[in-house]
């Protein structure tokens, strides 16, 4: 099995390659002081008379912690109440979350696809789990979706069980003797990430790596769009990013990055043993964090007027590619091991 090829190594005095090590950069910090002018902080009265060129902001006065909560409330991130108590909906994703173990809060349901040979059985076997099993009107449904294509059932679903990394890690392996996992770094659009993981679970792919913040994490859109998916496919949610791939790294993966700018194409790339592929968001692609964290930068060669790839359908090529070169390997094994044995 021949090694992947790795980044060009950096000069450092002790002349070895460093491998994933970011760069260091040294000098003095930028002098933000101006000649001739006061600094923040310094009293701006001169000769008795105020100035007036920077507001004056009266320190804030609390009466309750409620009141000091709802002042700085525009400050804390969105809740994660769309997770928390997430709903699916349409026939394909709850009836995936049904063959499952996993917890169904409550399922609304249309009285015609209630009895529907498909649910009945899975919806008696929910009930006795502790679902709360309501049949409704489909214009309830309506209200309960927003007019989404819900086709008559929807149900709320536990929050989603995110897998911590080295439990991923260990689940791939133990699943393949070359797992490959996905890492997408600030994917927001819900659409996207939910096509990524119906994508990365249709080819073969173990498992997906997401950062805690800045990021789309697993909701109703996500679900939907993911098809079922989910229930099969494990998702993990790092908060430090960068040091999810280190961590990678470190377990034996090799690390690519897909990147724009990248010098060398997907297609001349060997692809062996574990691998990491890391994908960009939809408008900035790959952070520099991340890039410093790949062992490869690849790109997808494009020959059209248009830029730039989708993220989503960015991924999907590149996954067809690394397996594609796998699945050839297979087939000559295969072929020649059907030749010794007609010869012989």
């Amino acid at each position: 099995m021949t090694e992947p090829p790795k980044l060009k190594a950096k000069s450092n005095p002790s002349g070895k390659p460093q491998r994933g090590k970011p760069e260091r950069y040294t000098g003095k910090r930028a002098d933000l002081k101006h000649n001739g002018t006061k600094q923040d902080g310094e009293k701006r009265h001169v000769a008795g008379k105020k100035d007036f060129s920077r507001p004056v902001l009266a320190s804030p006065t609390y009466n309750t912690e409620r009141d000091k909560t709802d002042r700085f409330s525009s400050q804390i991130p969105p809740s994660t109440s769309e997770e928390e108590s997430d709903l699916i909906y349409g026939r394909h994703p709850v009836l995936t979350a049904l063959e499952t173990p996993r917890q169904l809060n409550r399922l609304w349901v249309t009285a015609r696809l209630r009895y529907d040979h498909r649910f009945h059985s899975l919806l008696q076997q929910a009930k006795e789990n502790g679902t709360v099993i309501d049949e409704v009107e489909s214009k309830r449904l309506d209200q309960i979706t927003h007019h989404a294509n819900h086709q008559g059932i929807a149900a709320q679903v536990a929050p989603y069980d995110y897998l911590e990394l080295g439990e991923l890690i260990d689940k791939a392996k133990s699943a393949s003797q070359q797992p490959v996992i996905v890492a997408a770094d600030g994917i927001t659009d819900p659409h996207n990430l939910g096509a990524i993981i119906r994508t990365a679970e249709a080819i073969g792919a173990q498992g997906l790596v997401i950062p805690q913040r800045r990021a789309a994490g697993i909701t109703s859109t996500v679900m939907k769009v993911a098809a079922g998916a989910l229930e099969t496919f494990s998702v993990a949610r790092a908060i430090n990013f960068s040091r999810a791939l280190e961590e990678l790294k470190a377990a034996g993966f090799w690390v690519y990055g897909t990147a724009l700018e990248a010098e060398q194409s997907i297609q001349t790339v060997k692809f062996s043993g574990p691998i990491v592929l890391v994908v960009g968001s939809e408008g900035e692609g790959l952070s520099l964090s991340a890039q410093r964290c790949c062992d490869l930068l690849v790109s997808i060669p494009l020959s059209g007027n248009t830029p730039s790839l989708n993220a989503s359908v960015a991924t999907g090529m590149a996954l067809y590619e690394i397996f594609r070169q796998r699945w050839q390997n297979v087939n000559y094994v295969n072929i020649g091991t059907k030749k010794d044995t007609l010869e012989n």
